[in-house]
């Protein structure tokens, strides 16, 4: 005799429950990151979403720098953190390679050699790019969504323009050199504020408040304080820079073992866009909110949005 509906339904919930408890019960995934902002708070939404899959956690945020971190993954001593795609070309010893200029193809390489390699997953990146950008003034004149080609017109034009930067920005051949080279200008001595760190909060606050006649600023494509201090990023619309798009790197057998965090977090990833992170940053680095409160916040909103 078929089971009623309220059996069935009975049955089911406490099979999922029993699921979920078991889940629970198992091992903690350790979930880390490196000591930046936007490590923490990728960190923080890889962790709490885990947990929404019943899963325990261990949090090992702000763990080191990317050897640190990447070095204890593949060690086993942490289970996932989150990395960016264009760093492949450090790790594998391909910083040739055109593949890393393009988000689609640098994703399929670095995933592809590190699966290979080292039995890492790569998940979905998120749609935004953590690159070297140069970020300017309002008032210089580019309509909103300019790209640097806008201001090698203007610098063509004759308009005034100093950029604060640090050395290693002006110097390697992979950043300030690699965005003249492509759209065909130049920064002579008088129009670059070289600092001696790369932070960039100090290049920012620089151009924001226009120390020393500074009116750009070298930032990163997600940085919070761009948009809080009133600046703008150019768009690389001739993909100068290689892509540097965040995602959560997870030893295989963990995912092997929870196969619902994957779906669960490429659903996460996929709406952080360079605008959605650069607001969450800010919250962490101008307001000075705890990053872990930060992504619950993101996190509860995405859900009553659904």
């Amino acid at each position: 005799m078929p089971a009623k509906p309220t059996l069935r339904l009975a049955v089911a919930l406490t099979v999922g429950l029993c699921a979920s408890s078991a889940a629970a019960a198992g091992p903690a995934i350790t979930v880390s990151s490196k000591l930046d902002t936007e490590g923490a708070l990728l960190g923080e939404l890889i962790a709490a979403t885990i947990e929404t899959q019943g899963v325990k956690v261990e949090r090992r945020i702000g763990l080191g720098p990317t050897n640190i971190v990447r070095t204890a993954l593949l060690a086993g001593q942490i289970d996932v953190y989150p990395e960016y795609t264009g760093n492949g070309a450090l790790f594998f010893h391909r910083e040739a390679d055109p593949a890393w200029k393009d988000a689609a193809k640098g994703y399929a390489l670095v995933a592809a050699l590190d699966k290979a390699e080292n039995g890492l997953i790569w998940l979905k990146p998120a749609p935004a790019d953590n690159t070297w950008v140069i970020a300017v003034r309002r008032d210089i004149g580019l309509l909103p969504q300019a790209c640097v080609r806008d201001l090698a017109a203007y610098l063509r034009a004759g308009g005034r323009f100093r950029l604060a930067a640090s050395a290693e920005f002006v110097e390697s051949p992979a950043a300030l050199p690699a965005f003249e080279a492509a759209y065909g200008f130049h920064l002579s001595g008088d129009q670059l504020l070289t600092l001696s760190g790369g932070n960039t909060a100090a290049t920012l606050r620089a151009a924001a408040e226009r120390i020393s006649g500074v009116n750009a600023a070298m930032a990163y494509g997600t940085d919070g304080a761009i948009a809080a201090l009133g600046l703008d990023a150019l768009c690389d619309d001739k993909h100068a820079q290689a892509v540097y798009a965040p995602a959560p790197v997870f030893r295989a057998p963990v995912l092997e073992g929870h196969p619902t965090i994957a779906p669960a977090l490429d659903r996460v990833f996929a709406t952080l866009t360079r605008e959605t992170l650069q607001r969450l940053n800010a919250r962490i680095a101008v307001a000075g909110e705890d990053a872990r409160t930060v992504a619950g916040d993101y996190l509860k909103l995405r859900q009553a949005a659904q």
